[in-house]
């Protein structure tokens, strides 16, 4: 103890820093938690907690730099009167600049989001197209996303929110269960998973799948409506698209004008004439032929560029008998598309042989965003053979090699085995869609109606593919053209033992030790000049 009796108690004044410092913290750390509140990055129970947090941390750290400077004032005074006080002024000064500087930007930034895209391709940049119908959107557009949880959000969410951010505000998006929520999903006329649904005001269109190019289309949709009108044909004993049995259309005939579609039926025999509004006719399941004269009416609208989709189903389940099918006819001449005489059975699908399934899907524009199998109960094959010239088909849907085209219909109710030479052997198909770029016209056909009944509608990708096929007829493809992006393929090559230690030694020695000796150079240099 020295003369003035006051050496023990300055001793302890660095209990002072100590508790200031443990308030800084404090403080600091209640209000990032605050701050990423704020920002709504970031959610607690009672924000209220935090921010008394924040002033007692502060309240702390006043009281903890009281206690330093009533125990020790000469240090005080020495630190705010010497060299110390006017370098740690300056520091301070620059701290607190650069620390405004960085709220200033960080501000602006989150009031004003922008998205920037630094790779070298710009996969992440909107199409200029789709940012130019985001422009023009006369009111704002919201976005609800069906994703069950068998479906990951990553993409849909980045893709949602770079239209967001690049909209002025004009457009929001939302993520829905189907299978929490499936009422919301019927009520959008949404089949399946991974659709996204589009309202704008009264207006909504729904968009197969989360990709640029196709939400970009149904944008168009919305600001652009026109009449997309398509008619059932009906008079053959069709299923009604407006009964409540089973065997009805009318799930199918809901989701399409869920799709903003008109759906009127049509009777050839009773008009006589095609309406000119029609965008696509569909003939779905006929248990009576069309007539020769009803074929050359359609054939007239087809070539003209009209959309045509033909549902058959095998000749066991219809009162077609031996009579000649001018339809068929037609179809095969024009179009190369032969609905052949059989059944099919599928192996794949074990006590229900004759539900055959879509195995495999092509490229084609109405099955490439299809995640799920088709199955089509009770279906006959389709054949492609003979395709005229200036005539483009492709077959759609494919069984697997373990089903054949049964050719005698008298026994299915038996054992039916494969008849080499006289069945027909998978991989069979089961739909075909054909297109003449000339005329623009456009022809989709299934061996089978049954699939777009209410009872199927909703299995697997029953639904997506009806109206998948629907939306191609109708020519609804070709709104837009977006160039798609293609990605830079980059490798990495691993290092061998000897880089990876010369990575290592450089980062946490080399580095290091660099800025160490100049820190230690420096204050070795302060103490010779006193």
């Amino acid at each position: 103890m020295n003369k003035s009796g006051k050496s023990d108690v300055r001793r302890y004044a660095f209990v002072g820093l100590i508790l200031a410092g443990l308030g800084a913290a404090a403080a600091a750390i209640a209000g990032l938690v605050i701050g990423l509140v704020k920002m709504q990055l970031f959610t607690v129970a009672d924000i209220g907690k935090w921010k008394n947090a924040a002033w007692i941390g502060l309240a702390v750290a006043v009281i903890g730099i009281a206690i330093f400077g009533i125990i020790d004032p000469d240090r005080v005074r020495r630190f705010f009167s010497g060299r110390q006080a006017r370098y740690g002024s300056n520091s301070l000064i620059m701290t607190v600049a650069v620390l405004g500087i960085l709220f200033v930007v960080n501000m602006l930034a989150f009031q004003n989001p922008k998205k920037l895209d630094f790779t070298e391709d710009k996969s992440h940049t909107l199409a200029p197209e789709t940012i130019k119908a985001l422009s023009v959107l006369p009111e704002k557009v919201n976005a609800v996303a069906f994703f069950s949880q068998r479906s990951s959000t990553t993409t849909a969410a980045g893709l949602l929110q770079n239209f967001k951010v690049n909209s002025g505000g004009k457009f929001d998006y939302q993520f829905v269960d189907p299978d929490s929520d499936p009422v919301a999903a019927r009520q959008a006329g949404v089949t399946g998973d991974g659709k996204i649904m589009l309202v704008m005001g009264q207006k909504k269109e729904i968009a197969s799948s989360a990709d640029e190019t196709e939400l970009t289309r149904s944008l168009i949709r919305l600001i652009s409506p026109e009449a997309r009108v398509i008619y059932f044909l009906t008079g053959h004993g069709e299923p009604d698209v407006a009964g409540s049995s089973q065997t009805s259309l009318s799930v199918a005939k809901s989701t399409l004008e869920g799709k903003n579609y008109t759906v009127n039926t049509l009777n050839l025999l009773a008009e006589n004439k095609v309406p000119e509004d029609a965008q696509a006719i569909i003939i779905a399941g006929p248990a009576k032929q069309l007539s020769a004269q009803e074929v050359s009416l359609l054939k007239a609208y087809v070539d003209k560029g009209g959309g045509l989709i033909a549902m058959e189903d095998p000749l066991p389940l219809t009162d077609f008998g031996d009579a000649p099918d001018p339809l068929a006819d037609y179809l095969a001449s024009d179009w190369g598309i032969h609905l052949d005489k059989d059944m099919a059975i599928d192996l794949t699908n074990s006590g229900n042989e004759l539900y055959a399934t879509s195995a495999t899907l092509s490229s084609h524009a109405i099955t490439q965003s299809m995640t799920l199998a088709a199955i089509l109960p009770r279906a006959r094959s389709i054949t492609i053979g003979n395709v005229p010239e200036g005539v483009q088909t492709t077959p759609l849907a494919q069984t697997t090699t373990q089903s054949w085209g049964e050719t005698d219909l008298t026994n299915l109710s038996g054992e039916v085995k494969y008849d080499q030479g006289v069945d027909i052997p998978g991989p069979l198909a089961l739909a075909a869609a054909g297109e003449n770029p000339k005329t623009k016209a456009r022809v989709v056909v299934f061996g089978n109606s049954a699939f777009a009944t209410d009872q199927f509608f909703d299995a697997y990708g029953n639904g997506d593919l009806f109206v998948n096929s629907v939306d191609w007829t109708a020519e609804q493809d070709n709104l837009i053209q977006i160039t798609p992006h293609q990605p830079i393929q980059r490798t990495f090559n691993v290092p061998s033992q000897i880089q990876w230690l010369m990575i290592l030694l450089g980062s946490v020695l080399v580095i290091p030790g660099m800025v160490l000796v100049a820190g230690v150079s420096s204050w070795l240099t302060r103490r010779r000049r006193g």
